[in-house]
């Protein structure tokens, strides 16, 4: 059976920026933005994150968010998250679908049980930068 835990979150938001970063090598290595509210471990929260992502030999992606991410409940309470993921263009544009993880660290309670935890994620985004989040726990 499958090893994916139960769904820890939902969240939707925007593209906030994108940008084309110095490459080190052929494919280009863009940097994008973005924020999204919604829910996670049963309480509001927002993300906001950059992470960069580049086209592999074989037209697929790969992406990184090296310790740029944060998470933030609707009472201020933040954590901070990193994350991988593998990922394709959709075909619709700059749409892309990514799976990857995120780890969290934080201090919130109400957050308390994100840390430790490989959380497993689903990222699409249409051609016109709006993203969707969905967040598992990878028991």
């Amino acid at each position: 059976g499958t090893m994916l835990g139960e769904k820890l979150g939902e969240m939707q938001g925007k593209i906030t920026s994108q940008r084309v970063l110095q490459s080190d090598g052929p494919a280009p290595k863009v940097e994008t933005s973005f924020e999204i509210s919604g829910t996670m471990v049963g309480t509001e929260a927002t993300m906001m994150a950059t992470y960069w992502s580049t086209v592999m030999p074989d037209g697929s992606l790969y992406g990184e968010c090296p310790r740029q991410g944060v998470i933030m409940t609707k009472e201020g309470e933040m954590g901070t998250w990193s994350g991988t993921g593998a990922g394709r263009f959709t075909g619709r544009g700059s749409g892309v679908s990514f799976r990857g993880v995120v780890y969290f660290q934080t201090t919130s309670q109400k957050l308390a049980r994100l840390n430790g935890t490989a959380v497993v994620y689903e990222w699409e985004v249409d051609e016109d930068g709006n993203g969707q989040a969905s967040f598992f726990e990878w028991k």
